[in-house]
């Protein structure tokens, strides 16, 4: 019996080729959240950072339904006289699913609005552009006020 702490690599190389080759979804579903979170994080303008969230939220939307599927398994009304063990998909993810695509599109409507509201205010959709110019205008504190807990020295 194999040790928990101790693993084959040629087999575990075998083990993610067979993933990778058989499971596209999930691999579909990695490369969208990977994408969605390093545009959200690594870039500076407000726009893309809310095109890498529609990704992300496209990741697990399409987490959601892979997962709910379920290999020869029928619609959820059960007709009378059907046997007992049949397999039946739940509905409940797609509507989970449905009920998160309404909420994405209303949040990239408010900030896609908000972002056309900063443009005409600062005329930019940097952020740290927008840092700069709220330092200036004091709307934002400087980060030595962070550093020395609102005290300036």
């Amino acid at each position: 019996m194999m040790s928990l702490l101790t693993f084959d690599v040629p087999m575990m190389s075998l083990l993610m080729f067979d993933v990778l080759t058989t499971r596209h979804a999930y691999v579909a579903f990695s490369l969208l959240l990977c994408i969605g979170l390093y545009m959200m994080i690594a870039n500076p303008h407000l726009v893309k950072k809310i095109i890498g969230l529609n990704l992300f939220q496209t990741a697990i939307f399409l987490l959601f339904v892979v997962s709910a599927y379920v290999e020869g398994g029928s619609i959820p009304i059960i007709p009378p006289g059907t046997e007992a063990g049949a397999a039946y998909v739940s509905p409940l993810p797609h509507v989970i699913v449905l009920t998160a695509i309404v909420v994405g599109v209303s949040l990239t409507a408010v900030g896609l609005a908000l972002c056309i509201r900063i443009h005409d205010e600062y005329g930019t959709l940097r952020v740290d552009t927008l840092r700069e110019m709220m330092r200036k205008e004091g709307s934002l504190p400087d980060s030595n006020e962070f550093r020395t807990g609102g005290e300036n020295q």
